[in-house]
């Protein structure tokens, strides 16, 4: 019996030389919007965990300890200077911000990227069959 051949592995070198900034704003626009999404989930998750925990309870007690009860009246409470409702209007303020920058930032750097390309030529890519 004869072995089979191997087969020919095919490469392709390939020059880009251009990136369309329209695509480029488009992609990034909908992956900052996903980062965005999973800031605001991240940031009320993770204030709800602390909240089941007892973080916030821990740090009050603690806060009652060094401060002292008795020079106020009242207790101090951490919730009321970071509740719920805050935590997720600045998460959101936080996305909305990075939706803008990254997608003016991407959208700059595929220009920068054309004109430099314009000069040097681009980037040259080889790609193989496995």
């Amino acid at each position: 019996m004869r072995p089979t051949p191997k087969a020919k592995v095919r490469k392709a070198r390939l020059l880009i030389s251009k990136i369309d900034p329209w695509s480029v704003l488009k992609m990034s626009f909908l992956l900052s919007v996903a980062l965005g999404i999973m800031t605001v989930v991240a940031a009320v998750t993770l204030w709800t965990v602390m909240d089941v925990s007892g973080v916030f309870n821990r740090v009050n007690e603690l806060l009652g300890q060094i401060l002292g009860t008795e020079g106020g009246g009242g207790t101090f409470r951490v919730e009321e200077l970071v509740s719920l409702a805050q935590v997720a209007a600045f998460a959101t303020i936080i996305a909305v911000l990075n939706v803008v920058l990254l997608t003016v930032l991407s959208m700059l750097a595929a220009v920068l990227y054309n004109l430099s390309a314009s000069l040097v030529g681009g980037v040259g890519v080889t790609l193989t069959d496995d």
